[in-house]
C-alpha cells in the first residue's frame, strides 16, 4: 500500500498495490502493520457498506465527538464518490480546511480521515456502493454534523445534491460550542 499526503495534516489517501499474472491481480486493502508503520491508526473495530442507487446522493458532513472520535478509511467498491473532509481540530494549521477526493470501483483508491474530522460525499454514479472501517463503534450520544453547503466552509460540491437525508440537511451552521470543537482540541 502507498501513503499519499494530502493538503490537511494526517489526513492520506491509499493506493493499493495490485500484484498480477495471468490469472489476473491481487491487492491489499488494509493491513494494520503498514498503517501502523505509517503512524497511522490500525485498529478497526467496525465496518460500515452504503449503497447509493442515484447519483447526487448527498451523505455528511458527520463525525463524533471525544469519547468517540473516529478514524474512518473510504473506499468506493463500485461506482464512484467525490469523498470530503474538512479538518474541524481547533489546535490544526488546516482547521476548516475541506479537502476531496475522487473515489472509484476502478482506481481503488481509499482515503483515510483522521480523528476530528468531519467526512461526507456525493454519489457520481448511480448504484455506488462504499466501505468504511470505522476506529470507534457508532455512538449517537457523541454525533455530530456539519451541513455540506455552511458557507463558513465554502465547499466546491461538484454535482448538486439531490437526495440527501432530513438529518443532514437539518444540521445547523457551524458554531465552535454547538460542534464541540473544545472537545476536538489536542485530537
Amino acid at each position: 500500500m502507498k501513503f499519499h499526503g494530502t493538503p490537511l495534516d494526517g489526513a492520506y489517501v491509499i493506493e493499493p498495490e495490485p500484484r498480477g499474472d495471468e490469472r489476473g491481480w491481487f491487492q491489499r486493502v488494509f493491513c494494520e502493520r503498514e498503517l501502523v508503520d505509517a503512524g497511522l491508526e490500525g485498529r478497526f473495530v467496525q465496518v460500515n457498506n452504503s449503497f447509493n442507487a442515484e447519483a447526487g446522493t448527498l451523505r455528511g458532513l458527520h463525525y463524533q465527538l471525544p469519547p468517540s472520535p473516529e478514524v474512518k478509511i473510504v473506499r468506493c467498491l463500485s461506482g464512484a464518490l467525490w469523498d470530503c473532509i474538512v479538518d474541524l481540530r481547533p489546535d490544526s494549521a488546516t482547521y476548516l480546511g475541506w479537502h476531496a477526493v475522487e473515489l472509484t470501483g476502478e482506481n481503488r483508491l481509499a482515503f483515510y480521515v483522521p480523528r476530528g474530522f468531519a467526512h461526507g460525499f456525493v454519489t457520481l454514479k448511480p448504484n455506488t456502493e462504499t466501505l468504511y472501517l470505522a476506529s470507534e463503534f457508532y455512538d449517537p450520544n457523541s454525533e455530530r454534523g456539519v451541513r455540506w453547503n455552511d458557507p463558513k466552509f465554502g465547499i466546491a460540491w461538484p454535482v448538486e445534491g439531490v437526495v440527501i437525508s432530513e438529518k443532514d440537511e437539518k444540521w445547523p451552521d457551524f458554531d465552535e460550542d454547538f460542534h464541540g470543537m473544545e472537545s476536538l482540541r489536542g485530537i
